[in-house]
């Protein structure tokens, strides 16, 4: 097949295509009958890129989803748009399937291309319940809970200093009322002679160790704190940290080696008693289906605007819980992302928490109309129509990203 072919969407596939019209679909809903007129994307500059995207119906009713993180985004979604204009937005899974089978000789796999069906993905969820007058959570079989835990991925102005994250740790736990906390492991330490070969000496593992052990001990039972690498370190090193924190209550310890080799992942994680966390780096069902068989995590967590979107999160949610294991949803989101990954969080039974990575950012709730998203830690679950929040449309285009355009809603 040529790229041409593969550019066109009108092209004939020798894929299976899944258009309503290759199909043989004649839509006779009456009124849920409804079309996709438009999707639209741009990007407002958050404390990350916040790719929002927009799905527009001849019903009236906008769907508003976010995908993941920036960059080429935008292009790839104007690039998915001729794949669901047409289409009906309640049919959220056959979209979904649609367009992966449209992309895959783009790669939809993995990385953006499923990054940018995931953003267009929410914005169905969205739209498919203010159409059918639905919390976006009913959609994905409904609810186990009133309200998600969040957890507070923390900062200091000096990471590397045990003190100060303890103190922030306190900070966070007693002013904002969070009970679960997450800090930054691959931080400079000083002992460092060649990061690039990712072994870890004993003065850094020493220094890491000592901050697990100050901000543990600081917050004690009042709340659980995890610990990022962020794929770091060496199989080695990563197994001889796990070893010195073993001692200490460590909610988790999340990527401590690259994500390529699952294999090595998994030898780290059955090598130490101590919990390990990922999956934000590995896509889609398929990505996790190696990770769950191989015993290589006791703790899961994709990115809802990253892995596939709403309803392929459940479905690793639920492939996770055949293995006893608990999910932890990655996010960076603005509160678009934000409230997505909340509905999977209600509708799932294995839910542990959700991540909340804006709260030194003062303008990340402007972003939507409504308030007090996260009290206490804790963020209930919206119960208006689609996702519950409404994109309030001056805070975007205050906030545009350079180079980016408001959405044209007329």
């Amino acid at each position: 097949m040529s790229y041409e072919q593969l550019s066109d969407p009108n092209a004939e596939y020798t894929m299976r295509d899944l258009s309503s019209e290759t199909m043989g679909i004649s839509d006779s809903r009456g009124d849920r009958d409804v079309e996709i007129t438009d999707v639209q994307s741009t990007i407002v500059d958050g404390n990350y890129p916040w790719t929002i995207v927009r799905v527009y119906t001849d019903a009236g009713p906008v769907g508003t989803g976010e995908a993941y993180w920036g960059g080429a985004l935008p292009e790839i979604i104007e690039r998915l748009k001729p794949f669901v204009v047409g289409e009906n937005p309640l049919d959220i899974d056959r979209l979904y399937e649609h367009m992966i089978q449209k992309m895959s000789g783009e790669g939809s796999i993995a990385g953006k291309d499923v990054a940018a069906i995931s953003g267009i993905e929410l914005a169905l969820h969205d739209v498919a319940g203010k159409i059918l007058g639905v919390p976006a959570y009913q959609l994905l079989g409904g609810k186990y809970r009133d309200d998600v835990r969040m957890y507070c991925d923390c900062h200091t102005e000096d990471e590397a200093d045990p003190d100060a994250c303890a103190e922030e740790a306190e900070r966070v736990v007693s002013e904002l009322g969070y009970d679960a906390l997450k800090f930054d492991l691959d931080v400079p330490s000083g002992h460092e002679r060649d990061r690039a070969n990712r072994h870890l000496n004993k003065g850094e593992i020493d220094h890491k160790a000592e901050i697990v052990e100050k901000v543990t001990e600081q917050v004690g039972d009042r709340a659980e704190v995890a610990f990022d690498c962020h794929w770091a370190f060496a199989s080695g090193s990563a197994k001889r940290l796990t070893r010195a924190i073993e001692d200490y209550d460590v909610w988790w310890l999340e990527d401590p080696v690259p994500p390529e080799n699952q294999d090595v992942q998994a030898e780290v994680t059955r090598d130490t008693a101590t919990p390990i966390a990922t999956g934000e780096n590995v896509y889609r069902t398929h990505g996790q289906r190696q990770l769950l068989e191989d015993e290589g995590v006791d703790i899961i967590a994709p990115d809802v605007p990253k892995v596939g979107g709403m309803l392929e999160t459940k479905k690793i949610a639920t492939l996770a819980d055949m293995y006893y294991l608990p999910v932890a949803m990655h996010n960076v989101s603005s509160p678009i992302g934000t409230t997505a990954s909340v509905h999977v969080g209600t509708a799932i039974p294995n839910a542990m928490a959700v991540e909340y990575h804006s709260y030194e950012l003062g303008w990340w709730e402007d972003l939507v109309e409504e308030d007090n998203l996260i009290e206490e830690g804790y963020f209930n679950v919206p119960e208006k129509p689609g996702l519950g929040v409404t994109l309030d449309l001056d805070t975007v285009q205050e906030h545009l990203a350079d180079g980016f355009e408001m959405f044209d809603e007329a």
